[in-house]
């Protein structure tokens, strides 16, 4: 999943139609806006990267939104500096990994624009297990899975999972630890109802990727408003300077790969 994609869907107001079954055509007026900037941009224990693209109107149909000319300078507290080098469909990348408890900044110019962003790379997430569950709300039944994690004993922590069905996005979620520190943390993910014809409902064989990041508090905020812009009716925290969106995250992650079995469900 692309999360820009999520933000410009909040930006023009569109969340709302998400997931309804109306048969009714509606005429939608799309107002037409500056193209704005968007970055995703990363370090980790796997290396560095950052795609740099820019949004388009509703009615083009251009796919020349990827930025192949910006400068992308990644400079750490430690006193380390790295140039990301540019691959393609607007990525830059560097193969250097990052160091948990260091402070990176990322500067990006092109064009007269520059975007910096700052986030400190935090201890590799500890997972103690995941299972299919099977659970009663209401009358009815629901698919969901359990990750629990273990908590990073003695400091404040901040989690991002997100599970990929079949390669594709599927269900994301943030977690902090203030309700069990150093103990054990329990993230449900719920995925739809049984019996139901809903697309979300998980079919034998189905392979789930899993990443699991330990994230820190200024990233946490930016997922976390937006999770919650559907019901707020904001756009997601700015996570930049120099007005573009998207995020900067230093962190270290986790992955767990399965599939999904009927004969596997436990019921709850």
């Amino acid at each position: 999943m692309r999360y820009h994609q999520l933000i410009l869907i909040g930006i023009l107001g569109c969340i709302g139609l998400l997931g309804t079954s109306c048969k009714k055509d509606i005429e939608i007026d799309y107002h037409q806006v500056a193209p704005l900037y968007v970055v995703e941009a990363s370090v980790s224990n796997e290396g560095m990267e950052a795609r740099i693209s820019q949004t388009n109107n509703m009615d083009d149909n251009s796919t020349q939104s990827d930025i192949s000319q910006a400068k992308v300078v990644i400079t750490a507290s430690d006193g380390s500096q790295y140039n990301l080098n540019y691959t393609k469909n607007g990525t830059y990348k560097a193969s250097a990994k990052g160091t948990p408890g260091v402070e990176y900044t990322i500067d990006i110019t092109f064009d007269g624009n520059h975007f910096t962003s700052s986030s400190v790379m935090q201890k590799m997430p500890m997972m103690n297990s995941w299972r299919f569950i099977r659970k009663k709300i209401m009358s009815e039944y629901y698919q969901m899975g359990e990750l629990m994690l273990q908590d990073i004993p003695n400091e404040d922590n901040w989690y991002f999972m997100h599970i990929y069905r079949n390669g594709t996005g599927y269900r994301w979620a943030v977690k902090r630890d203030d309700q069990n520190p150093n103990k054990e943390l329990q993230q449900l993910f719920t995925f739809a109802r049984e019996g139901s014809d809903d697309e979300d409902l998980l079919r034998e064989d189905d392979y789930l990727h899993i990443e699991i990041r330990a994230i820190d508090q200024k990233t946490y905020d930016y997922f976390y408003s937006m999770q919650i812009m559907d019901n707020t009716g904001t756009n997601p925290l700015p996570n930049f300077t120099g007005g573009c969106l998207g995020y900067f995250s230093a962190y270290s992650q986790i992955t767990y790969d399965c599939e999904f079995h009927e004969a596997d469900v436990e019921d709850e």
